[in-house]
């Protein structure tokens, strides 16, 4: 692109300001659409991991090999307090808990319901769960070797129990053996997830691990931190583990793929406006330079008599296109940047987010994410969806013959 194709292209396009001011205006209003709205869906993608992993899961797992895919109660990794507080040390992450699971028949005096039974740390469990915050009567466990429990709001309307009451435990133990015990109820909670509303129930870990007769063992050791740092966490726990063969570390991805998916299907669906309102300004762009091309018929046809080659008239057209769009696209990034920026800052807020919010103990704002990957991909898409469009134009140049385009005039 040479300076005096730039300089051509730059008054060509001001011919008709008011012309050239809306095709402008229409990139830089798709510009800043997708470039809010792709990082609004981020912010909600990023809120939802965080809520979702911090309920229950994690960002990342110690495991055993193989109990992932089938968790077995045999399944466990030995000494996982110790290991548990070497990870503390060696990540600087105070939000690392063991937890033992297990599988039971509890029983009131009125029903008897199959459970999915949670030894916990008492206090770890506090700083990678949110489901100790969500306890709606009563209270959360005390001390890992208490004599008690919490469980689940549907746990407790299905099995007619509430706060005082004792249910009774019947499952069978690591070592084949029976475990069985008596615990009152200390709590509720309602966590908004219906499967663990509906079958989750909590003990304290050393009283689990003598119920069902796991020693010093646990089935997974969970961390929690910040996920922009998971990458750091994960190279130095690897280290950690790596003299064990048979202990693996599973990230979110792998814990819950279910929720990858629902957000890679959100995201395509996504795409599939954005590219509808993307085709509809390169269709603005193709009419303006169509229009513009069709006007100067008769300036082509003279250009084209003075031995100028239609390739040269091209790369006008095409400058012409890139100016356009190049300068709707910087328009539009600092524009759709700031607003993502303004609402980052403030937030937004729905009708009942607040009460949501308290109520489920999550933010109650979403907050948009501003960084490349929400401020670029839209805007340069644009850009070529739209010098694409001037294919057509160019096209129509190349048709053109000195004696025919005088004519026109």
């Amino acid at each position: 692109m040479t300076n005096t194709t730039l300089t051509l292209a730059w008054r060509n396009i001001w011919r008709h300001p008011r012309r050239t001011l809306l095709t402008i205006a229409a990139m830089v209003f798709a510009d800043v659409l997708l470039v809010f709205m792709l990082g609004l869906q981020l912010g909600q993608y990023q809120m939802m991991i965080d809520n979702t992993l911090g309920l229950f899961s994690g960002q990342m797992q110690v495991q055993v090999k193989g109990y992932l895919d089938e968790p077995q109660m045999y399944r466990t990794i030995p000494d996982a307090d110790r290991l548990a507080d070497k990870i503390r040390q060696e990540t600087g992450l105070d939000a690392v808990s063991p937890r033992g699971y297990g599988f039971a028949l509890a029983s009131s005096e009125k029903r008897t319901i199959g459970v999915q039974v949670s030894g916990v740390d008492s206090v770890n469990e506090q700083l990678v769960s949110t489901l100790p915050g969500l306890v709606e009567k009563g209270r959360y466990l005390s001390t890992n070797s208490a004599n008690e429990a919490v469980i689940g709001s549907t746990l407790a309307t299905n099995l007619k129990i509430s706060v005082g009451d004792e249910l009774t435990l019947m499952g069978s133990g690591k070592d084949g053996s029976i475990a069985a015990t008596v615990l009152p109820v200390v709590g509720v909670f309602n966590s908004g997830n219906r499967d663990l509303d509906r079958q989750m129930m909590q003990m304290p870990i050393d009283n689990f691990r003598d119920v069902f007769a796991m020693g010093n063992h646990a089935h997974s050791i969970i961390v929690a931190g910040k996920r922009s740092m998971a990458e750091n966490y994960s190279n130095k726990i690897d280290s950690i583990i790596s003299n064990n063969n048979k202990l693996v570390l599973q990230d979110w991805e792998a814990l819950l793929p279910g929720l990858k998916q629902a957000i890679q299907a959100d995201f395509f669906s996504a795409w599939i406006m954005y590219a509808l309102l993307i085709i509809l300004v390169a269709f603005s762009m193709l009419n303006t330079m169509l229009m513009s091309v069709l006007e100067r018929t008769h300036e082509f046809g003279i250009l084209l008599a003075l031995g100028v080659r239609h390739e040269k008239l091209g790369r006008i057209i095409l400058t012409e296109s890139f100016v356009l769009a190049f300068t709707g696209m910087l328009v539009g990034i600092l524009a759709g940047g700031l607003l993502t920026y303004y609402f980052l800052i403030n937030g937004i807020s729905f009708p009942g987010m607040e009460e949501m919010g308290a109520r489920f103990n999550i933010p109650p704002v979403i907050r948009p994410e501003v960084s490349l990957r929400t401020v670029l991909p839209g805007p340069l898409v644009v850009l070529l969806a739209t010098v694409a469009a001037s294919v057509y134009p160019i096209w129509h140049i190349r048709k053109l013959r000195p004696i025919e385009a005088l004519q026109a005039a």
